[in-house]
């Protein structure tokens, strides 16, 4: 039995932006955050044809997000990740209390 709801979004939907794309492929995004659950632990997708497994689901708030929470995210700081969430949703406030999924992954190496 799956411990985590439903899934809202597909997989592929998890990272979808180019450059967030490029910055996990070299390594420097390793989390997605969303306001659904896209991916389960232990799937795996592809980001230009190279393979990536999903590590951990865990519920947070944005409140919880920090320096190393935004860096994991692909960003240099947190203020600069508030910055363009807030800039790519209009009218969307950032609200501390919003509980998030937030989707670790890994980058699967070839043998």
């Amino acid at each position: 039995m799956n411990q985590y709801p439903d899934k809202t979004c597909e997989i592929e939907n998890l990272v979808r932006h180019p450059k967030l794309k490029e910055a996990a492929i070299a390594g420097k995004k390793t989390q997605q955050r969303r306001d659904g659950v896209y991916a389960y632990p232990g799937e795996e997708f592809e980001l230009d044809g190279i393979p990536f497994e999903v590590t951990s689901l865990l519920r947070e708030t944005l409140g919880d997000m920090n320096d190393s929470s935004a860096q994991a995210e692909g960003y240099p700081n947190l203020a600069m990740y508030k910055a363009l969430i807030l800039s790519m949703h209009k009218g969307m406030e950032w609200d501390e209390s919003t509980l998030v999924w937030v989707h670790s992954f890994k980058r699967i190496n070839s043998k």
